[in-house]
């Protein structure tokens, strides 16, 4: 019991932590293409911005949705009898 309690605290740490990561460098390379490309192309900046943040929001909303996986996980945990 107490075995499987310490692996979903772990589980969870390692859910939400490579879900932060993974967020965190989608965010930075699309924000460093769009200044490339508003560079490149000042007339397209504002369709460009749009879409960026569009994605931005998607990007997050999925590293959210990591970490209500691992909220359940921690706090409705399905692998514990009661």
């Amino acid at each position: 019991m107490e075995n499987v309690l310490g692996l979903v605290a772990l589980a969870c740490g390692i859910i939400i932590g490579l879900g932060a990561i993974g967020a965190c460098i989608g965010i930075a390379l699309m924000g460093g293409k769009y200044l490339e490309a508003s560079a490149r192309q000042p007339e397209l900046m504002n369709e460009l911005q749009t879409k960026m943040f569009l994605l931005a929001g998607l990007i997050d909303a999925a590293f959210l949705i990591g970490v209500g996986i691992a909220m359940l996980f921690a706090f409705a945990n399905p692998f514990v009898l009661k």
